[in-house]
C-alpha cells in the first residue's frame, strides 16, 4: 500500500500553478539566473570562511587576540609589513594569555601563535605525532633545500623511511664524539676567512666591509669540508658553480620572492599559471644542484672504497656516515645533502653576522672574549697571518674553544636574542588539544623562536637586553643546569662549560633549535661552528660600524636596529646592510 507521502506528494505538485511560458527573447534570462544563483553560493560560501565561522562559530575565537586588523583580512597586513615573527615578538609580551593567542591571516584564516612553555612542551614532545609541517611549506621550502630530515615527514617520508630511523641513522655523526672531531677543519675554515679578509682590505686600502658576501662563503666552505669531505675553496674561489647557484635560490629578486608567497597561498592549477618571472631560472639552479650532489655522493662512494687516508677520517664526515648506514638511497642522499648545504651553511652565517653586529654594539664584548681566548687558546693558533704555515689546524682542539665560558655564553646569546629562523608553522593533522583547549584539525600553529625567546614572563623583564652574562653562573653558586640547551647538546658538553653555564628555568624558553623528536639534529655542528668563527674573528680583527653616526636603537626591544640595518628573510633572518670598519689585530705580543 502505497504511503500517505508517495499519494500526497504528486497531488501537491498537481495543484501548483503553471508556470509562465518564455519568448526565445526572454531566454537571455536563464543564463542571467544561473549567474546570479553562482554568485550568490560564491557570496555565502565567502561570508562563511571568511567571517560568520571564524567570528561567530570557530571553537577558537575565545583564545585571546591582538588589538587592531582588518575586519576582511585579519592582521595580514601587518604580517606582511613586517619580519617574520616580529608582530608575535610583540603580542607575547603585550596580549594577556595562558600559552596560545589566537590571530586571524589573510581573508580571517585562522593561526594560533604558541607561546607558553606546557604548550610548546604538547606540541613539540608529548603530542608530536598529531602535528606537522604544513604541506605548503614543505613543498616551497623543498624546492629550496631539498626534503632532507629538517622537512621530511608524513606521506613523504613514508615512500622510504620514517624520520625516525633516517634521525637515527645520522645521530652518530652529528653525537658531540664525532663533532669533536670536527673542530680542526672548524678553526682551519675560520682562520682562512679572517687571513683572506685581511688580504682583501689590505689590497683594496679599505676598512669597511659588507660581510654578507664573506662569512657565507666560510660557512660554506665549513659545511663542505666538515659535513662532506670536499673542499670548495669557496672563500678563496667565490664564484664556483654550486655557490653561484645557491647565491640565485638563497637571495630571491622581488619576483621569485612573490612566486614563493602564491606558492604558499595557491592552489597548484592557479600555482602553474601564475605569470612570473625567474621562477624558471631557481628551478635550473636547484636542478643543477641536484646533479653537483649526486657527483659528490658518486665520488665519496668510490673514495670509501678505494681510500684509507684523506684530509679528514672517512668516518667523521656527515656523508660518509650516512654512506656507512647503508639507510639511504642516492636520492634520499641528494636531499640530505641539499638540506645540510642549503641550511646549515646559511643559518650558521646569519648567526655570525649577528655576533658581529653585537661585537660591533658592544666593544667590551669584544675585550672580554678576545682575552679569554688569549688565556685558552694555545699560542701557535693565535697569529691568523700563519695560517698557511699550520697546515689545517689538525692539532686544534674541541677543548679549547669549549673552556671558554664567556665566548659560549656569549653564542647561547646570540641564537636566543637573533635566532637565525624566526618562524615555523606545524598543522594539526587530527582533532586535538593543547593545554585543554580543543584544536580542530587542520589548524595553523605558528612557533616564533624570535617571540618565545624573548618572552618576560620566560626570561625576566630584561628579556629584549642583549646579556652575555645571563648564562653564566654567578660566583660560589652550587647548581648545575643544562641552562635551556637541548638534552642532546648539554648532556654531551664538557663538565667544565655544563657547570659555569645557566639559563631559564624551562628549556622550552629557548626555541632557538626547537625540541623533541624533530628538533634540530645538526645543533652541536652548528654551536661548534659559530664558536670558532666568532674566537677567530675577535681574536684577527677589532670591528665597529663603519656608519656609527647613523646608529638608533639596537633593535633589542623595537623594530628598529643600529647603524641602519635591517631584517633580511629568507630561509634564516639575516642583518641587512651590515657594514662594518674591521681594523687588523696582527700578532699578540
Amino acid at each position: 500500500m502505497a504511503s500517505a507521502q508517495q499519494v500526497l506528494l504528486p497531488q501537491a505538485f498537481c495543484s501548483l500553478p503553471a508556470l509562465p511560458e518564455f519568448s526565445s527573447s526572454s531566454s537571455a534570462l536563464y543564463p542571467m539566473l544561473a549567474f546570479t544563483s553562482a554568485a550568490l553560493l560564491l557570496l555565502a560560501l565567502v561570508s562563511w570562511h571568511c567571517i560568520v565561522y571564524p567570528k561567530v562559530f570557530s571553537p577558537l575565537r575565545h583564545l585571546p587576540e591582538p588589538a587592531g586588523g582588518s575586519y576582511l583580512m585579519g592582521h595580514f597586513y601587518r604580517l606582511i609589513r613586517e619580519p617574520l615573527g616580529q608582530p608575535i615578538r610583540e603580542w607575547i609580551n603585550k596580549v594577556p594569555h595562558k600559552g596560545l593567542i589566537r590571530y586571524l591571516d589573510y581573508f580571517n584564516t585562522e593561526r594560533i601563535a604558541v607561546v607558553g612553555s606546557k604548550a610548546l612542551a604538547e606540541v613539540l614532545v608529548h603530542k608530536a605525532d598529531d602535528f606537522m609541517k604544513p604541506p605548503q611549506f614543505v613543498r616551497v621550502i623543498g624546492n629550496v633545500i631539498g626534503v632532507g630530515l629538517f622537512l621530511a615527514e608524513g606521506e613523504e617520508h613514508k615512500l622510504i623511511l620514517t624520520v625516525e630511523m633516517h634521525r637515527k641513522a645520522l645521530l652518530p655523526a652529528f653525537s658531540y664524539r664525532n663533532i669533536k672531531d670536527l673542530f680542526p677543519a672548524f678553526w682551519s675554515k675560520s682562520r682562512e676567512l679572517t687571513h683572506s679578509l685581511a688580504k682583501h682590505l689590505e689590497a683594496v686600502q679599505d676598512e669597511c666591509v659588507d660581510l654578507d658576501d664573506w662569512v657565507s662563503r666560510a660557512t660554506f666552505d665549513i659545511i663542505g669540508l666538515a659535513a662532506f669531505g670536499y673542499n670548495y675553496q669557496t672563500i678563496s674561489h667565490p664564484s664556483g658553480l654550486l655557490a653561484e647557484n645557491y647565491r640565485k635560490i638563497l637571495t630571491p629578486d622581488r619576483w621569485t620572492q612573490l612566486a614563493l608567497f602564491l606558492n604558499f597561498v595557491l592552489p597548484p592549477w592557479l600555482r602553474w599559471l601564475a605569470p612570473i618571472r625567474n621562477t624558471s631560472d631557481n628551478a635550473r639552479a636547484f636542478q643543477e644542484i641536484k646533479t653537483i650532489c649526486r657527483q659528490m655522493i658518486q665520488r665519496q662512494r668510490a673514495r670509501l672504497a678505494t681510500s684509507t687516508d684523506s684530509e679528514l677520517p672517512v668516518d667523521r664526515d656527515i656523508l660518509s656516515v650516512a654512506i656507512a648506514t647503508g639507510a639511504f638511497s642516492d636520492e634520499d642522499l641528494v636531499n640530505q645533502l641539499m638540506t645540510f648545504l642549503a641550511a646549515g651553511h646559511e643559518t650558521t652565517a646569519a648567526a655570525m653576522k649577528w655576533s658581529v653586529y653585537e661585537l660591533c654594539l658592544n666593544p667590551l664584548i669584544q675585550h672580554r672574549i678576545r682575552e679569554e681566548l688569549w688565556t685558552r687558546i694555545p699560542a701557535h693558533h693565535l697569529n691568523y697571518l700563519n695560517d698557511q704555515s699550520e697546515g689545517p689546524y689538525k692539532d686544534f682542539q674541541a677543548a679549547h674553544i669549549d673552556q671558554c665560558a664567556y665566548l659560549q655564553a656569549f653564542c647561547s646569546e646570540i641564537l636566543r636574542v637573533h635566532p637565525p629562523v624566526p618562524f615555523t608553522a606545524r598543522v594539526a593533522t587530527q582533532d586535538t588539544s593543547i593545554t585543554g583547549t580543543f584544536i580542530p584539525k587542520g589548524t595553523t600553529l605558528v612557533l616564533s623562536p624570535w617571540a618565545v625567546n624573548r618572552s618576560v614572563e620566560l626570561w625576566g623583564a630584561d628579556a629584549h637586553v642583549f646579556r652575555p652574562d645571563r648564562w653564566l653562573m654567578p660566583p660560589n653558586a652550587g647548581v648545575t643546569t643544562s641552562g635551556g640547551l637541548q638534552p642532546e647538546y648539554s648532556t654531551t658538553r664538557p663538565r667544565l662549560e655544563r657547570q659555569k653555564t645557566m639559563g631559564p628555568e624551562t628549556p622550552y624558553a629557548f626555541l632557538t633549535f626547537l625540541h623533541g623528536p624533530r628538533s634540530c639534529i645538526g645543533q652541536s655542528f652548528a654551536r661548534a661552528e659559530l664558536a670558532c668563527l666568532i674566537a677567530a674573528w675577535v681574536l684577527a680583527f677589532e670591528t665597529e660600524f663603519c656608519c656609527p653616526e647613523t646608529c638608533g636603537e639596537s633593535g633589542l626591544g623595537g623594530k628598529t636596529y643600529a647603524a641602519g640595518v635591517e631584517v633580511v628573510v629568507g630561509i634564516s633572518a639575516r642583518p641587512g646592510n651590515l657594514k662594518v670598519k674591521v681594523r687588523s689585530l696582527g700578532k699578540r705580543q
